[in-house]
């Protein structure tokens, strides 16, 4: 199962990711100085994350809870990208022309996704 995250949830899930298991406190402080959100919106969010079961308290540090994320990284991205793709209907053509267009999407990247591709359909017949 996987789970709907917002931006600020992904910001969150970022910052768990990156640093690992942390408090409520480090994840705060991680965050970008300009827009950090204050102490009890990242203490918020946190529980939000938890009720979604995205992450979960490890141990108590004096009166601090220690988090963890338990979606992964990859997960929450093929979440993401199954979205967008519903907004296109399925589609990846105008993601990718737009891709393209925006100067994102390199040679490399096509030749990564053509290798990626012929190792898929290679798995599949056999």
């Amino acid at each position: 199962m996987s789970v709907r995250l917002t931006k600020s949830e992904l910001q969150i899930m970022e910052a768990l990711w990156t640093l690992g298991p942390s408090s409520v406190r480090e994840i705060q402080e991680s965050l970008p100085g300009a827009a950090r959100p204050a102490y009890t919106t990242v203490q918020t969010m946190v529980s939000r994350l938890e009720a979604k079961r995205a992450v979960r308290r490890v141990k108590k540090v004096g009166n601090a809870y220690v988090f963890e994320a338990l979606v992964s990284r990859k997960v929450a991205q093929r979440r993401l990208i199954d979205d967008l793709l519903a907004l296109f209907g399925g589609r990846s053509q105008p993601v990718v022309a737009h891709l393209i267009e925006a100067g994102k999407l390199t040679l490399d990247d096509v030749h990564e996704a053509e290798r990626t591709l012929r190792h898929f359909a290679k798995k599949e017949r056999s």
